[in-house]
């Protein structure tokens, strides 16, 4: 487990540089959370270290695998110093501790739902999960592990979320593109929609 989140740990320096900070959580039957901190410019980028020291296992399945599975952490882009999204420390490792708390397994297009605030004054209560690749490589593992996959989180207002529900992720993500959103602004209002 701790060589995993050690070549996890070199990835996510490889692609985003040194962390200027790193706070770790640890909730009652699971493994310690820890959640990074880089800064580039004038965005701040928070990521998760813990989540893929297990794979996600189906919770319908008798049985885990240990080594088969998806495996992911989490990468939350914002601009700095417009809101207090340090505060998005502990609803991150929450987010990453839900595979080994709730079963879920977590993939591009799903919702993740805090049902609170990312951080205080936050406009956002959940996030999208977006397709991976882009900013962090997915780190391959050893045969039969599967390889480590970085997945962006785009925050939702409620009525995103909702309208999310009803038309897919894909036509969510549709919207926020032809009305130039900019999903790193922590203050945004809700797209447009219908």
């Amino acid at each position: 487990m701790r060589e995993i989140l050690d070549l996890v740990e070199a990835r996510l320096r490889t692609a985003l540089g040194e962390p200027d900070a790193r706070a770790d959580v640890t909730f009652l039957g699971t493994d310690r959370i820890e959640v990074l901190r880089f800064v580039d410019g004038d965005v701040v980028r928070y990521a998760t270290l813990g989540m893929s020291a297990q794979p996600m296992a189906d919770p319908t399945s008798p049985l885990a695998d240990p080594a088969k599975g998806p495996r992911a952490e989490l990468v939350l882009s914002v601009r700095a110093g417009l809101a207090d999204t340090d505060q998005v420390l502990r609803p991150l490792a929450v987010l990453a501790a839900s595979p080994q708390v709730e079963g879920l397994i977590v993939a591009p297009g799903a919702s993740l739902d805090l049902g609170q605030p990312l951080w205080p004054g936050a406009p956002f209560g959940s996030v999208l999960v977006a397709e991976p690749g882009g900013l962090v490589e997915d780190l391959e593992l050893d045969a039969p592990m599967d390889p480590v996959r970085f997945l962006p989180l785009l925050p939702m207002t409620h009525n995103e979320a909702a309208w999310k529900r009803v038309r897919g992720a894909q036509e969510l993500q549709e919207r926020w593109l032809s009305q130039g959103t900019d999903l790193r602004d922590p203050l945004r209002g809700s797209v447009a929609l219908d």
